[in-house]
């Protein structure tokens, strides 16, 4: 998935490229978060995986749109 899109989608090259690791595997570990929480996830991938904000905002909002069916 390093195809660049709109949106929080457009993070999702440089995010693959600086941190080592497919979006797909991002999105895995905040489905598989307890947490559910937009900015709960988000502080947690800052924290725990060293996200930058605007990183982790990106994974979460285009994660949480699709769980939602948006």
């Amino acid at each position: 998935m390093t195809d660049a899109g709109k949106g929080p989608a457009s993070y999702f090259p440089s995010i693959e490229k600086k941190y080592g690791r497919p979006i797909i595997e991002w999105k895995d570990l905040i489905r598989s978060s307890p947490l559910a929480k937009h900015m709960e996830l988000v502080n947690w991938l800052k924290a725990e995986h060293g996200l930058g904000h605007g990183h982790a905002n990106a994974l979460v909002a285009h994660t949480l749109a699709e769980n939602s069916g948006q």
